[in-house]
């Protein structure tokens, strides 16, 4: 596969996660439905940072971490605000160890308020840049 292709096959994947996100997220109404949200969060990030690190690569630059891929996506203007997408790392990182209701609606907040707004920015930008 061309390095173009693998760019757009990793967009491609990321909006498919991204659009199951927003749905989840606007639908959700009760604690399982909002666990469902964070569990498609945690799976949209992967591809989020997953999708950078090739995009960076494809642009000759070379990352390994989610932070590095955060930073320099940030670094190359691929969004404005470099805080909340490494909020979205710490959260990401939380979700997989959170244990009480009151952190998990926090993050399901930030989710529906901040997250999705912020990727769905990169992500046309993405997809902008590529075609």
């Amino acid at each position: 596969m061309k390095e173009e292709e693998k760019v757009k096959y990793a967009i491609e994947k990321l909006k498919t996660a991204f659009i199951r996100l927003r749905e989840g997220a606007e639908e959700a109404g009760d604690e399982l439905d909002k666990d469902g949200v964070i569990q498609r969060f945690e799976f949209t990030f992967e591809l989020l940072w997953k999708a950078l690190k090739i995009y960076l690569e494809y642009n000759g630059i070379e990352v390994r971490t989610p932070r590095n891929s955060l930073k320099e996506a940030f670094r190359i203007n691929l969004f404005d605000d470099e805080e909340i997408f490494l909020d979205m790392l710490a959260d990401r990182n939380l979700t997989s160890h959170i244990y009480d209701i009151e952190t998990s609606e926090e993050i399901f907040d930030r989710i529906k308020a901040v997250y999705i707004p912020a990727i769905e920015k990169v992500l046309k930008k993405l997809r902008t840049e590529i075609e």
